[in-house]
């Protein structure tokens, strides 16, 4: 009598085990995207990176390949860059690496500028900057200039110089409204991750600093922002923007009532000007050729040296 009842126990343990290890894993499952912003909390959180991490020979070589054969406008002048990259918050390495290294190289092979790199908050004085025709974020995370670098930066670009900002260049200033309108935007949040590919569409595909895209839109592997507070139509010229009739792209569900989620802008501030883009997350968007003309073009713009039309467009 006693095999019976033994069988029995055996096949209850069994069950009960089963049972135990389906509701483990439901509870781990359900776990799942709360670890996730964790995790996402966790990394905005990572102290300053202090070194500029290195791009593969590959890498290097399909920036090279999508470089144009020559600049799109003649240089008044030999124009100097500055490329800052300070992280505060997140650290988008390979935007950064692959950003900075396109911009080094489009120097050099079309002759429209010489490019200097710095992290250091003290070669963001008025007394360095003077010697700069263009500045550009890259990828620059919850800055914290100091008030003399605030107005330095104010003063570059209201004094007839060029502001570039790279992908994360928004997600700063929180906690000064001046620079947060200097850029034309803050970061709010990015729906469309980077383990995506999205489409987007010109605004204006006639618009000069468009013509790398030859007036058609496009669709790229990138993590895509979308913007609050100083961001308005009314206050720049929008030139991309995401492409919501795209089934992919347009059933990502986005925090702006307006629908409006712009990737692209240009402005002009006092004298000077100011080009924008949210393409650059990571460092296989510099090996695209299209995108890369369109940087290009837009430092250029920045320079003073490529014409275009800043009027905005509501």
């Amino acid at each position: 009598m006693r095999m019976p009842i033994l069988k029995r126990s055996s096949a209850w343990i069994v069950v009960a085990v089963g049972l135990a290890f389906s509701a483990t894993s439901i509870l781990v499952a359900a776990e799942k995207p709360k670890d996730k912003r964790k995790a996402a909390q966790a990394e905005r959180k990572r102290p300053a990176a202090e070194a500029m991490p290195e791009l593969s020979a590959e890498a290097v070589q399909k920036i090279e390949a999508a470089l144009p054969e020559r600049a799109t406008a003649k240089p008044k002048k030999p124009r100097k860059v500055l490329v800052f990259w300070r992280c505060e918050g997140f650290f988008h390495g390979g935007g950064i690496a692959g950003g900075t290294k396109a911009i080094e190289l489009l120097g050099k092979k079309t002759g429209a500028w010489t490019t200097d790199v710095t992290r250091e908050y003290a070669d963001l004085s008025a007394e360095n900057l003077a010697k700069y025709d263009v500045l550009v974020l890259n990828n620059t995370t919850r800055l914290k200039l100091p008030d003399a670098q605030k107005q330095a930066l104010l003063d570059f670009v209201q004094g007839g110089k060029g502001l570039v900002g790279i992908h994360a260049a928004t997600d700063n200033f929180y906690d000064w409204p001046e620079g947060g309108k200097l850029m034309g935007g803050v970061f709010a949040g990015h729906p469309w991750g980077g383990g995506g590919t999205w489409a987007f569409k010109l605004d204006e595909p006639d618009h000069v600093l468009l013509a790398a895209f030859g007036g058609k839109g496009f669709k790229l592997k990138d993590e895509i922002y979308q913007f609050k507070e100083a961001y308005s139509r009314a206050n720049q010229r929008v030139l991309v923007s995401l492409d919501l009739s795209d089934p992919a792209t347009g059933k990502v569900k986005g925090g702006r009532d307006d629908n409006d989620y712009a990737v692209a802008w240009i402005k002009n501030v006092g004298k000077g000007r100011l080009f924008y883009c949210s393409l650059g997350h990571d460092a296989n968007v510099f090996q695209d050729p299209a995108v890369v003309r369109f940087y290009l073009d837009g430092l250029q713009f920045a320079a003073g040296d490529l014409e275009a039309d800043a009027t905005p467009k509501k």
